[in-house]
């Protein structure tokens, strides 16, 4: 079996460099899953870190038609905060770790979605680490919302401690942890963690999507008629929404269901041709749009429109439909079989 160490070893050139100091979490990461900063004897010079940095930048730029990097955000700020969202990734991951298939509390929130110790515990220890490295940072977290001194903030960290909590508390490992920093609404880093597989996806606005550490590409899949669709559930969509699903279900090859977050990460990595899912929160979506992007592939909501959420302490999670494909022709059939008013 390959383990991540092992790829992040045979594959240095993807590994993304930062002049900053590692950044401290406040658990111990497991020897079994070591961070890009972590590993040892790999840091260049400073000259070098920003060189292949540039370069590496620069031909992702080439390659992704979607990934424009923010102007205003350097290189070495984007890599600061890759190395630190990393830190949060991973301890978030030692919290939900400790608790996946135990026997533990589950709270209904009033939207009646579950909520568990692990949920919660996993966030706070999110949020802290952010807020120390970070304190003029703005977050938004599915469990406690906005969170900031100020109203307005440039930067935005939206949180899902556990995307699938369902998942989460049957004991199937196909759940994620969510991570989005926004820079003026746009998501310029977004994050796909799954603690108990140890897979991470991180996008980067204007670089190549990675896979602990190894670049993806979405696959060609020009038909409807020849593409793999995940949804999360089919009992989810309600109204109209039905019938606009069932018209792409019905022309797709194979439809799949039941991966929550794992479906969009299993697109970014060339596996799944098309995801369809309604009803979604920011925080549920904001942090595949990197991701999905970076890869090649394209998420819109039902109309084809960019997706775009304010974040501020009067902010509402609103719910969008969400359409992502790692084939642009396979987008616009899927957006045109929706046919959402």
């Amino acid at each position: 079996m390959i383990t991540q160490a092992h790829i992040l070893f045979q594959n240095p050139s993807f590994l993304f460099f930062s002049p900053i100091p590692l950044i401290r979490a406040h658990t111990a990461t497991p020897a079994s899953f070591l961070t890009f900063n972590q590993l040892p004897n790999r840091r260049p010079p400073l000259s070098l870190s920003l060189s292949l940095s540039r370069r590496h930048a620069m031909a992702s730029n080439s390659e992704l038609s979607n990934g424009v990097i923010v102007d205003a955000v350097q290189h070495s700020e984007l890599d600061h905060f890759v190395q630190v969202a990393n830190t949060v990734a991973d301890a978030a991951g030692e919290v939900i770790r400790k608790y996946f298939r135990k026997k533990f509390d589950i709270v209904d929130k009033e939207d009646l979605s579950p909520v568990t110790i692990a949920d919660q515990s996993a966030e706070e220890s999110m949020v802290s680490i952010i807020v120390e490295n970070f304190p003029s940072h703005a977050i938004y977290g599915e469990e406690n919302g906005w969170r900031c001194k100020e109203k307005f903030a440039d930067y935005v960290w939206v949180l899902d401690p556990i995307d699938g909590t369902k998942s989460f508390i049957t004991g199937k490992p196909l759940f994620g942890t969510l991570i989005a920093l926004l820079y003026r609404g746009k998501p310029i880093l977004g994050i796909i963690n799954q603690p108990i597989l140890r897979e991470r996806w991180i996008g980067i606005s204007g670089r190549r999507t990675t896979l602990n550490g190894q670049e993806l590409s979405t696959r060609s899949c020009a038909k409807l008629s020849q593409a793999y669709l995940y949804t999360t559930s089919p009992h989810l969509f309600s109204g109209d929404a039905v019938d606009a699903f069932a018209r792409v279900r019905n022309k797709v090859k194979v439809p799949l269901y039941g991966c929550d977050c794992y479906a969009y990460a299993l697109l970014a990595s060339g596996f799944v041709d098309l995801v369809v899912e309604s009803g979604l929160k920011p925080y549920d979506f904001l942090s595949l749009i990197p991701v999905i992007e970076g890869a090649g592939g394209v998420i819109t909501d039902w109309k084809g429109n960019q997706l775009h959420w304010e974040a501020s302490p009067d902010s509402s999670a609103t719910s969008f439909n969400i359409v992502a494909a790692g084939d642009k022709q396979v987008h616009q059939q899927a957006v045109d079989s929706l046919q959402w008013p």
